[in-house]
């Protein structure tokens, strides 16, 4: 039976990379993503529909492999949302990746607009929750012995004090120690509880931290790494899908630190 997994923030970045990473490998996705731009927010959102802005998302649909895409314009923060994409797909699944996140900043903590701030927390944080509140039903719904996973991706920011960037490192350190505590509520269910912690990697996220840390661009964040470069959304898609496949059955309330050294 072919294994069926959901993905927030599905449409760029790490998100995208994940949907097309686990279509090569044989599963069915349904790739969850707003879709839309957020008023709070000063950047640009992914897009699912064709064109220049949805490049990501348009390669992750049309990936290789045996699995099949569903693209589907919900808020990842939205747990009853999430709930309906869920029942509309069966109502049960093997995989949940929470990958959607936002950031802001680039003022002192104290100075940041409060609804940037509350989108960075309700996206970051709040979307990991609504994904176990709406998904790990859907995954204990699959029989025993079963073999669920759900990954959310953190951030090296998770244990590193960026300054500028205080809430979004709130937010991934709130992301470790929840999914921390998951693992231990789901022992003995066959489902796992995981985090990757990505360093610098290309994204749009990266391009904005650039902008707000005032810098020329994204890649001046490369030598922050021991590998000195960025890393590509497809190696931290790399690391979700081992997490995401049988042979991860071992591992559990673990944090993937998939940095280029960059916590040493």
């Amino acid at each position: 039976m072919t294994r069926l997994a959901l993905v927030t923030g599905a449409a760029r970045g790490i998100g995208a990379a994940t949907v097309a990473r686990l279509k090569a490998d044989g599963y069915d996705v349904i790739a969850v993503d707003r879709g839309d731009d957020d008023a709070r927010l000063p950047y640009a959102m992914g897009r699912f529909s064709r064109g220049p802005d949805a490049a990501e998302a348009d390669a992750a649909a049309d990936a290789g492999g045996a699995g099949r895409v569903t693209p589907v314009q919900a808020d990842a923060a939205d747990a009853e949302a999430l709930r309906a994409v869920i029942e509309a797909a069966g109502g049960a699944l093997d995989v949940i990746v929470a990958a959607a996140g936002v950031i802001a900043g680039g003022v002192p903590a104290w100075e940041v607009p409060p609804e940037q701030e509350a989108a960075v927390l309700e996206v970051n944080l709040g979307g990991v929750l609504a994904a176990a509140r709406a998904g790990v039903p859907a995954l204990l719904r699959r029989p025993e012995p079963r073999e669920g996973r759900f990954i959310a991706v953190a951030s090296a920011a998770a244990t590193r004090g960026l300054p500028m960037l205080a809430a979004y490192c709130a937010t991934k350190a709130g992301v470790t120690g929840f999914v921390r505590a998951l693992a231990v509520e789901l022992g003995g269910s066959g489902v796992t509880a995981n985090t990757v912690s990505p360093g610098c990697t290309r994204t749009p996220i990266l391009d904005e931290s650039a902008r707000l840390y005032d810098l020329e661009s994204a890649e001046a964040f490369a030598a922050k790494q021991p590998l000195g470069r960025l890393l590509e959304p497809g190696e931290v898609a790399a690391v979700i899908a081992f997490l995401a496949s049988p042979a991860s059955r071992a591992v559990t309330g673990a944090n993937y630190a998939v940095d280029g050294g960059l916590s040493l």
